[in-house]
This record gives structure tokens, C-alpha cells and sequence, in this order.
């Protein structure tokens, strides 16, 4: 009795393999440093208020309440969202981790309180890849439009 083998068919595996290269080759980091949100990776992956760089810039969130109210409820809303867990929580940082519809990709979500300015400043990045179609950007808009729902931050200027 002779066994057979499935073929692979190495053309049709291609791509996937270059998507899993590229992906293994992407930076990840979060976290504050020098007081500062990290800096976006080059790849158009990721939104910060913190960029000088247009297709990373976002508007940071302006709010509307004494600081530290807001960061409860800012805090609380970011718990509500769908498929998202917070990792590391402080009085000023928040990360946490938003799992896509698939559970394929982890995204990282990042504020941290700019008490004496009145203001939160945002970052949202991919983990892999290169292009996120600007799934980012939508995020930050939501929260966003969220928090000014609740009359935390200033809604989004046109």
C-alpha cells in the first residue's frame, strides 16, 4: 500500500509566507519614555497625538471635567470596548490591548493624562504588518466621539 502526500502548492503559500516575514520584522514597543507616549514605527500602521508626522498625527483629546474625574470615566469607557483588555493601568498611563473581529491581529492602545494641560494624549498602533487601512485612526475617532458622548473631552473639529 503506497501513502500520498498532499502537495504543497508553494505559489499559492507565498504570500502568506510574506506577510509572516514582513510581520516578524516589525518593532513593537509601548510605554512612556522621557514623559512622552513612544514614538509611531515608520510604517503606516499606527495614529499618536504625539507625531509631527501627518499620517501619524491625530488630535489629542481635549477634556471638558477636572482631570481625574475624567480619568475614571475615560478609563471605565476604554473597559467597555469591545474586544479590548487592559494590560497596565496607572494614574496617568493607560495600555491596553484590542484583539481584531478575526483574533488574528493585537492592536495597542495608549493614553496617558496630561493632567496640567487638560488634555489626553493617544496613541494606537498595530503590532504587525504594514498597513492597518486605517483601523487606528477609526479607533481613536471612536473613543473619541465616545468621550464626548459623555461630555468628558471636546468633540472633533471638522
Amino acid at each position: 500500500m503506497q501513502h500520498h502526500r498532499p502537495k504543497i502548492h508553494w505559489l499559492a503559500l507565498a504570500p502568506l509566507l510574506m506577510l509572516t516575514g514582513c510581520a516578524a520584522l516589525s518593532e513593537h514597543s509601548t510605554g512612556v519614555i522621557d514623559g512622552a507616549l513612544t514614538p509611531c514605527p515608520p510604517a503606516p500602521r499606527c495614529v499618536s497625538s504625539q507625531s509631527d508626522q501627518a499620517d501619524h498625527a491625530v488630535a489629542p483629546l481635549a477634556l471638558t471635567r477636572p482631570a481625574d474625574r475624567a480619568w475614571a470615566a475615560i478609563t471605565e469607557t476604554v473597559r467597555q470596548m469591545p474586544r479590548t483588555t487592559i494590560k497596565t493601568i496607572s494614574d496617568r498611563y493607560l495600555h491596553a490591548e484590542v484583539v481584531s473581529p478575526w483574533r488574528v491581529y493585537t492592536d495597542d492602545l495608549e493614553l496617558l493624562l496630561r493632567r496640567e494641560a487638560g488634555r489626553l494624549e493617544v496613541r494606537s498602533s498595530a503590532r504587525l504588518g504594514y498597513y492597518d487601512f486605517e483601523v487606528n485612526r477609526e479607533r481613536v475617532e471612536a473613543l473619541r466621539a465616545r468621550l464626548a458622548e459623555q461630555g468628558i473631552v471636546r468633540p472633533a473639529t471638522p
